[in-house]
């Protein structure tokens, strides 16, 4: 891996792992687009241990005061919040348990990408434009939780965006943009924790991979992420979602047209 392609994985990584564009998508359509070779499912993860340090280094004061509250007052606002957290991770980890091989292998066909990539960006346009947005987070109850965490599952297929889908999820709840985004970017801290803790043992068993062009895509992720989520939640408090739905549409246009081509 060149320094260069190091640096585009981090960068894609970093950008999609929390604007609802499907980060894994983004890793698996760069190397189908421009002939690199694959670095696999294992080095996907280790990019996700960059945006799980983001995201805990965005979030570590709220963390710090759920988990208090969660076992300490559990009836508050954020003590409840850190349980529906709890139960919403669950589908998710359940999910890829069950379907880790398919996401390894057919889950990565680009034309099924291309599919989800338009699937999902629709389903978050008519979430974005139709629904309410009023709730904030001190309204989440179990129900949504549970619905947000299930809706993670679908996430697996590259394309789908676990982002986009739970924010989605959280907007035909009724829950405003931002509130959709900051449940969704709390959500993830276990879930990508949950795979880099399953997935990272392989990794490490060939120390010979770890190279420097190796360390430069995860600090690259990380720094990446960490302004896209800080962004993502400025630019939710007056902006809509259309530009990632347009994004989307005219990815998968792209991934379309370069598989007929070959």
């Amino acid at each position: 891996m060149s320094l260069f392609q190091a640096v585009a994985y981090g960068l894609v990584q970093g950008l999609g792992e929390f604007l609802p564009i499907s980060s894994s998508a983004h890793l698996v359509l760069l190397p189908w687009l421009f002939g690199w070779s694959d670095p696999g499912l294992a080095f996907d993860i280790a990019l996700h241990v960059g945006t799980l340090i983001a995201v805990v280094a965005y979030f570590w004061k709220d963390w710090c005061r759920l988990i208090v509250k969660g076992f300490s007052d559990a009836g508050s606002g954020e003590g409840r919040l850190f349980w529906y957290l709890v139960v919403a991770t669950i589908p998710g980890a359940l999910g890829g348990f069950l379907l880790e091989k398919k996401a390894e292998t057919v889950f990565r066909d680009p034309l099924l990408i291309a599919f989800m990539l338009v699937a999902m960006g629709m389903c978050l346009y008519g979430a974005d434009r139709y629904c309410s947005k009023r709730k904030g987070l001190n309204s989440l109850t179990l129900l949504p939780g549970l619905a947000i965490g299930i809706s993670q599952v679908l996430a697996i297929i590259p394309g789908v965006s676990r982002s986009g889908v739970t924010m989605t999820t959280g907007l035909f709840a009724g829950f405003t943009r931002e509130s959709a985004a900051r449940f969704s970017f709390l959500l993830s801290t276990p879930v990508i924790l949950g795979a880099a803790l399953v997935k990272m043992p392989h990794l490490l068993s060939d120390p010979a991979s770890i190279t420097g062009n190796f360390v430069t895509a995860v600090i690259v992720s990380c720094v990446t992420g960490l302004l896209s989520i800080g962004f993502l939640l400025r630019y939710l408090v007056t902006k809509s979602f259309l530009p990632f739905v347009v994004y989307r549409i005219v990815l998968a246009g792209l991934v379309i047209v370069v598989a007929l081509v070959r």
